[in-house]
């Protein structure tokens, strides 16, 4: 497929049928036998992708679609037999009745647009966060999985974590009373606990650098507007930019917001502030800080969540004694009581005094088998709809 041609045919079915992809009634849309193996493309090979493909190896792979096949050789390697595209269209055309489900994990701009064509095709979905990049696209891709009635989950893997359900567990049982505030903070985008970097806070690169020849520039940019190939954008560095990535906080507040959001069920904001290092039109601020307001509801207090990226953090409370490690990456969720710290290491309760006396919350919530196990649980017979706290999106 001559990739010019093809990227205007990308860009003109994305940009102006976006709510016009159709459903298939048939397709993969249906319940597997307990022990029948599911056939699965991934569209995404390296990076995060080899690590989700490699936890349902248990599964048949069937085929890959990435558009740097230098990026994907490892994944390639391991599985000589399986077939190989750079376009996930001209994969899922060319393989529909043999794919029962789908991986999306890619660059943040182009999870709609693959997920979504997945999902036409009547393909079960596992799409890496974050779900979308925009918000219009996260509500038009809940809206068509419920159209396909197919099974679908966003990869969030503390969604699957034990100390998670440790979290909510603690916030059920009423330990530290009603919860007013809560802090969520990340080092990202410098180096540091992950020991990843991408820059932020930076302008467009003026030199044009050279397409490596194992990459389709044209389908990374996908729907992105045109720009030159430069290495600063990929296939590494693209997190950091308007219109490839998310920043900080989508990349990381996925999984640090999720057992804060589950625990205290804030629902929409009422306001939300924020500010932030000098912002530019190309990439996403060095730091910031986003303050959400959210109403009482569901019996419980008003409640105040700050975020914080770039390494800003929230100041000690008193309850926390000098010298204690409150972490580069945290959470902390302060009740009327007493508070929950998570410095990664787990969840403690503070005062110290009040934790030796409480102990641990009891367990009232499923426990998850893991994130890669759950992805597809619903197709198979032998699992129920909704398959613990860690389920499909519906």
């Amino acid at each position: 497929m001559e990739t010019s041609t093809s990227r205007r045919r990308f860009l003109h079915t994305a940009g102006t049928t976006g709510l016009a992809f159709t459903i298939l009634p048939a397709g993969s849309a249906r319940t597997y036998a307990a022990n029948e193996k599911l056939n699965i493309a991934a569209i995404g090979a390296g990076g995060q992708a080899r690590s989700d493909i490699k936890g349902l190896s248990s599964q048949n792979i069937v085929a890959f679609a990435d558009v740097d096949w230098n990026r994907a050789a490892k994944s390639f390697q391991e599985y000589p037999k399986t077939k190989q595209y750079k376009d996930y269209r001209k994969m899922l055309d060319e393989m529909n009745s043999e794919i029962d489900a789908v991986i999306v994990a890619i660059p943040d701009h182009q999870h709609f647009h693959a997920s979504m064509t997945a999902i036409g095709h009547g393909k079960h979905v596992y799409t890496e966060k974050p779900l979308t990049h925009e918000v219009w696209e996260a509500r038009e891709l809940a809206r068509a999985a419920r159209e396909a009635k197919v099974a679908t989950q966003m990869g969030n893997q503390r969604q699957a974590d034990e100390n998670t359900r440790v979290g909510i567990e603690y916030i059920m049982d009423n330990a530290i009373g009603p919860v007013r505030e809560a802090h969520i903070w990340t080092d990202r985008p410098s180096k540091g606990l992950f020991g990843e970097y991408w820059p932020q806070g930076i302008d467009r690169p003026k030199e044009t650098e050279t397409i490596p020849t194992t990459l389709d520039w044209d389908l990374w940019l996908g729907t992105a507007p045109h720009r030159e190939y430069n290495s600063a954008y990929c296939p590494r560095d693209w997190r950091g930019w308007w219109d490839f990535g998310t920043g900080a906080l989508g990349d990381i507040g996925c999984h640090f917001f999720d057992p804060v959001f589950r625990a205290l069920k804030p629902g929409p904001a009422l306001s939300v502030e924020a500010s932030s290092s000098r912002v530019n039109t190309e990439t996403y601020p060095l730091a910031s800080i986003v303050t959400f307001h959210f109403a009482e509801r569901e019996g419980m207090a008003p409640l105040k969540v700050v975020w914080y990226d770039g390494g800003l953090r929230p100041s000690r409370p008193a309850e926390i004694p000098e010298g204690t490690v409150m972490g580069t990456n945290g959470m902390m969720m302060i009740g009327d009581n007493g508070l929950l710290l998570d410095d990664l290491t787990g969840w403690k309760l503070y005062p110290e005094k009040k934790a030796a006396d409480y102990g641990a919350p009891p367990k009232k919530l499923p426990r998850s088998p893991g994130i890669t196990r759950n992805s597809f649980a619903p197709v198979k017979v032998e699992s129920p709809v909704v398959h613990s706290s860690t389920g499909p999106v519906r």
